[in-house]
């Protein structure tokens, strides 16, 4: 497994771009840890505009049984996604998102939380007759305690250079 920090550099030194060719389907990569924070579940009921009480009120939430707020859900994907934007970093440009399939919530996110991303590469297809790949990736959100808070999968699009690129 392939460990990268923040910033794309692998440990012991930095992480090349992998080409599309040079992908292997079932390489495993591996992000640094964040702590997730109060600031950033304020952010998150901000941006949303969701301020249900069970992402913002502690009373509301101990009176359900539940030790305190939490993440919105789609917190998670927004974090697999950004945590993993050099897991690997692709040699061709990206071109687009096509979705996730099959994202499940396993367990809730909260503030104090430290996370990181598994990514592993599931399936590639070249497309549009060589002149686009779909790269499809496993991800998992991680905590501390390795257990898998939520996971899916998610395809990119690259787009290909179909000189160098044959189908």
């Amino acid at each position: 497994m392939h460990r990268l920090g923040g910033d794309g550099r692998l440990r012991g030194g930095h992480m090349n771009p992998v080409s599309y060719h040079d992908l292997v389907v079932g390489a495993s990569y591996r992000s640094t840890g964040r702590t997730l924070t109060q600031a950033d579940l304020s952010l998150s009921c901000m941006l949303s505009g969701d301020w249900h009480p069970i992402h913002a009120d502690q009373a509301y939430c101990r009176e359900r049984g539940i030790p305190g707020p939490m993440f919105h859900g789609p917190y998670g994907i927004l974090l697999a996604m950004g945590m993993s934007t050099r897991l690997p970093e692709f040699a061709e440009p990206v071109i687009g998102a096509l979705g996730l399939k099959e994202w499940q919530y396993r367990r809730p996110l909260v503030p104090g939380d430290t996370v990181h991303v598994c990514t592993s590469i599931h399936a590639k297809r070249i497309a549009s007759g060589g002149r686009r790949a779909v790269v499809e990736r496993h991800f998992a959100l991680v905590d501390a305690q390795s257990r898998v808070i939520q996971e899916g999968y998610a395809s990119t699009l690259l787009l290909l250079d179909p000189e160098e690129h044959t189908a």
